[in-house]
């Protein structure tokens, strides 16, 4: 059964659920995700008296998302990603470079995705996997 309320128009880009960040440097980790993720710039809103980021538009991928500065009242807060690379390895250790910090090694997982896991400048944890089979996770 589906639910009719989710049928609305969203842009390209974004699905029924999409991220928001909310940190305490978001020029940072815009950069480190430019670099690190290849992520693409859409769009960026600044506020117009303190000229503090009020929301950028990111996309990697076929995803969109967004970011903004942490101002009352709304803190930074933490929050974990799953990325779907064909090159594990690759990202993890371009992530590194761009200042991640490794949470832990490329590794096989029980569910079949091939993964590693790093942290970023704000300390949101990105679990870069391959999916191993293609199948889903629920049979």
């Amino acid at each position: 059964m589906t639910n009719h309320i989710y049928e609305t128009y969203k842009p390209e880009g974004f699905h029924t659920l999409s991220s928001y960040l909310i940190v305490d440097n978001p020029s940072e980790l815009i950069d480190f995700l430019k670099d690190a993720f290849y992520a693409f710039e859409m769009d960026r809103t600044l506020h117009p008296t303190t000229n503090d980021i009020s929301n950028c538009i990111l996309k990697i991928g076929d995803s969109c998302f967004m970011v903004s500065q942490a101002l009352e009242p709304f803190l930074a807060m933490k929050t974990s990603f799953y990325l779907y690379v064909n090159d594990v390895d690759f990202m993890h250790q371009r992530a590194l470079e761009f200042g991640a910090t490794s949470v832990f090694e490329s590794q096989v997982m029980p569910y079949e995705d091939y993964q590693s896991g790093v942290m970023d400048p704000s300390g949101n944890y990105w679990w870069i996997s391959k999916r191993l089979v293609e199948k889903g996770y629920v049979e």
